[in-house]
């Protein structure tokens, strides 16, 4: 089940009127309290990506990210982008979703490197980590017996989301 930092999320398509804000602000505390205890620098422009990305439940490419830093005021170069968007990846603090070339924020709380699985709406484009341990372990002893090395293990799964089924969205 997905988690945001300090509580358990118990539903992974949030209700449209939850306090967003508090996700975002979470993710930001977050990332402050994990970039600290690791001695890494969470700058401005780091942070704000992080922001853009937590900034609603769709995944974000690149693109949208740099397009929404230039529209702020001043000229962002890509490099700059991606640069923000490999330390985010590197500190797990977001995920790239390799089949819509774009990012969402990491729901977990703790610091196990987890890869996690994801429930993307195909109706509404929202997307939702559920980090379940028991898919996890399937996959790697699978892996193990068949003498696989994994190498990202991350999970996309494509379908409707419960709002988008029963037309809540």
């Amino acid at each position: 089940m997905a988690t945001s930092f300090g509580k358990k999320q118990t539903e992974p398509f949030p209700a449209h009127d939850h306090d967003h804000r508090g996700c975002v602000q979470q993710a930001l505390d977050r990332a402050a309290v994990v970039c600290s205890g690791r001695g890494a620098r969470l700058t401005e422009q780091r942070r704000r990506v992080l922001e853009l990305v937590w900034s609603g439940h769709r995944p974000l490419g690149a693109y949208d990210i740099l397009e929404a830093l230039s529209g702020e005021g001043g000229r962002v170069a890509p490099p700059t982008v991606y640069r923000a968007l490999d330390f985010l990846q590197e500190q797990g603090l977001v995920h790239r979703l390799e089949s819509l070339n774009a990012y969402v924020g990491c729901c977990a709380t703790d610091d196990t490197g987890h890869a996690g699985q994801f429930l993307i709406c195909q109706n509404c484009g929202v997307a939702a980590e559920i980090a379940d341990t028991r898919i996890e372990a399937a996959i790697r002893d699978s892996a193990a017996e068949a003498g696989f090395a994994i190498a990202r293990p991350t999970i996309e799964i494509e379908g409707m989301c419960p709002h988008c089924r029963t037309g809540d969205a």
